[in-house]
């Protein structure tokens, strides 16, 4: 179960057994105590894009994008958990920070940042289904999402180049692109999303952590 980055501070949550039987438990959420990070020098078009053409393609590209986050296969690739899709990096965003893009406040950045040099090989982190890969967008550049099972989504941003097709299945350790610093970045780096039926989750929490047997 994921909570929202933006989740209120206390949830119920409810249970529903193979016979009909139901177990409820309230949680306290705590505060995620989000960074704050200003990035200068983007592209103007990358921050408030303007323009009838580029509106048009920055919409469709969120349609077949929606697309992606929408998969769910029917699977359990998720349980044995997850490794780091980098062999080395250097963490330079964290997950949920306050973005201030050219002195203007935009939405949480729902990624985390890994930075690595271009070409850097990105790993499936665990066994799933390619959901999505383009390159050429307009924020994302090169783009991929696996779907592990379940709507967990996984997506990887700014690649150089892909290295997988739609449909394809892949295993943990598989090489599925390279890193780079396409469409909105400033340098090159690796942002690592994830979303469980269209909630924002923090990648690096499910590092090492497996399902109970």
């Amino acid at each position: 179960m994921g909570l929202d980055r933006d989740s209120p501070s206390a949830v119920k949550v409810t249970a529903t057994l193979s016979d009909g039987r139901t177990a409820e438990r309230r949680l306290t959420v705590a505060p995620g105590g989000f960074d704050i990070q200003r990035i200068n020098g983007l592209p103007p078009q990358q921050v408030k894009p303007e323009g009838e053409a580029l509106l048009a393609k920055i919409a469709a590209e969120s349609e077949r994008k929606a697309k992606g986050w929408a998969s769910r296969v029917e699977s359990d690739d998720f349980a044995g958990g997850f490794s780091p899709p980098l062999k080395t990096y250097r963490v330079s965003g964290r997950f949920g920070g306050q973005r201030i893009l050219n002195g203007q406040p935009m939405t949480p950045h729902f990624g985390a940042d890994l930075a690595a040099p271009k070409g850097t090989p990105i790993l499936a982190p665990a066994p799933g289904r390619i959901c999505f890969a383009e390159t050429g967008l307009h924020y994302e550049g090169g783009l991929t999402m696996i779907d592990h099972g379940q709507g967990l989504v996984t997506a990887y941003l700014h690649q150089s180049r892909l290295g997988v097709r739609p449909g394809q299945r892949v295993e943990r350790g598989e090489v599925i692109g390279a890193v780079g610093m396409e469409g909105r970045a400033t340098g090159p780096h690796l942002c690592w999303r994830m979303k469980w039926r269209d909630r924002h989750l923090d990648p690096t929490l499910l590092i090492g952590v497996q399902a109970p047997a």
